[in-house]
């Protein structure tokens, strides 16, 4: 909970041991502030709380995550507010360090069991350089950036980025990020961007130049996510050899759209999870705001985890989505959804299943995934706490399939049966390696038993590495 510290002798932060009635085997602490002795329930108020240290800082933004302390009943209760109201300071992202002084009050209005509470802060600078780099849908990418951290006094943060990537994906961007309200995951995003972006497997390359506003409101363990983002899209082919489908929505288009997405994560971490669900739903409309791109697209996720015996963890997800154009348009291939590769259908190339034509992967308008993972750790390694923690092995069976549907027509559930018998199947075992607490590496052995002819198979070993997987 951090460090507070008393005038003489430093008190040490109480833990729910140290607070048990006297007779129950351990003795009350005593803490001295001022020479007197305070006990845990020394009934106590809190009079003045100092914050030191603020140049740039707005009042407003600090005072909410301190006045907790003006409700302290006891010392005890002083301590362990003290410590949260740290962490909620330390939580602004603006301060480099963040101290505590407790001492009894002065003045001529002081009560003989008031307390003042000084928080010593110090502030970020101005300008921050960074570099750094990340994974995710199995590519590398580095990330050039600078930051002006706390712009106003509030929180905001203005930042700039450039990145490349192993896969000849490059981008810049330019974002506004201000929290609001008292609680800090409340955030208000406004980003403008843009991005060149090559897909081998579909023998197109995509350049997008847009912009984005998000407001991100947290419910608990949930949160909502409401989105507007104008993108100007341009795609042309990579080479001569591309298909005539590719080459027939070569050129420019404009998306305007909406995006609520609903998330609700209960699980104790996101890498190597041993319980706890994740639900996640996202609804796309395109059009009704402008642009020639009209379409409603839903995806959702579903990700169950229950931990057995010896530490090992069954985890099940389920992954979907459906999107429907409107008034007389035609999905784009930058809009469709695409299946397979190490962090999606194992055993198979990524984005190769599905329509294919002259070679290239065109994507569909409904997909549905599944996989069922035994997650154990090393066999030869079990001591928990240690260098093992980073590695786990995991026994895996993936099924998936996408395809199109016409729900305007009556054969539609004809489609449907289709997507449901043609499925594709693998399972295998690998070995999986923590990176950081965002991404996990996966060498795998896959086996694929189900496959189409247009499909291109990976059989043996895979290697993924990347943020989510399926």
């Amino acid at each position: 909970m951090g460090t507070v510290h008393a005038k003489e002798p430093p008190p040490k932060f109480p833990h729910d041991s140290d607070m048990m009635e006297p007779g129950d085997g351990h003795q009350r602490p005593h803490y001295h502030v001022k020479k007197r002795v305070f006990k845990g329930t020394t009934p106590c108020k809190v009079q003045r709380v100092h914050i030191e240290g603020l140049k740039r800082t707005k009042n407003d933004l600090v005072v909410p995550q301190v006045q907790d302390l003006l409700k302290s009943k006891d010392f005890k209760d002083v301590i362990q507010k003290s410590a949260e109201a740290k962490l909620r300071l330390e939580a602004l992202g603006i301060f480099t360090s963040v101290g505590v002084v407790i001492d009894t009050a002065k003045g001529p209005t002081a009560k003989s069991n008031g307390m003042d509470i000084t928080f010593k802060v110090k502030e970020t600078r101005r300008l921050l350089g960074s570099a750094h780099t990340t994974v995710g849908n199995n590519e590398g990418t580095l990330s050039l950036g600078a930051k002006m951290p706390n712009v106003f006094g509030r929180a905001e943060n203005l930042v700039a980025e450039y990145s490349r990537s192993s896969r000849k994906s490059n981008g810049f961007s330019f974002t506004f990020l201000k929290p609001y309200g008292k609680e800090l995951d409340r955030k208000f995003t406004v980003s403008a961007f843009k991005s060149d972006c090559d897909f081998l497997q579909s023998s197109f390359k995509e350049t997008d130049i847009g912009t984005f506003v998000e407001f991100v409101i947290p419910n608990g363990s949930s949160r909502h996510g409401l989105r507007w983002e104008g993108i100007w899209r341009e795609t042309s082919c990579l080479n001569r050899a591309a298909s005539f489908a590719v080459r027939s929505e070569a050129g420019h288009s404009l998306k305007s759209s909406l995006k609520h997405t609903f998330t609700r994560d209960t699980r104790d971490e996101h890498i190597f999870p041993t319980k706890g669900s994740l639900v996640r739903i996202a609804h796309e409309l395109a059009g009704e705001t402008g642009g020639d791109v009209k379409f409603f697209k839903e995806d959702f996720e579903v990700q169950l985890n229950k931990k057995l015996l010896f530490n090992s963890v069954i985890s099940c997800t389920l992954q979907g989505g459906l999107m429907k154009p409107y008034k007389g348009t035609t999905s784009l291939i930058a809009d469709r959804f695409f299946l397979g590769g190490p962090t999606s259908v194992r055993g198979f190339q990524m984005r190769s299943i599905g329509p294919r034509e002259d070679g290239d992967y065109l994507g569909a308008e409904a997909f549905l995934a599944a996989g069922l993972h035994l997650y154990t750790p090393l066999p030869f390694l079990p001591v928990r706490g240690g260098f093992s923690d980073l590695f786990r092995t995991h026994l895996f069976v993936n099924a998936g399939h996408l395809a199109n549907i016409n729900l305007d027509t009556p054969n539609w559930r004809e489609d449907y049966e289709e997507l449901r018998q043609s499925v594709r199947c693998t399972y295998g075992a690998g070995i999986l390696l923590r990176l950081g607490r965002i991404a996990r590496f996966e060498l795998n052995y896959c086996v694929p038993v189900s496959a189409q002819a247009n499909d291109r198979i990976q059989g043996g070993v895979q290697f993924g590495v990347g943020i989510n997987f399926l």
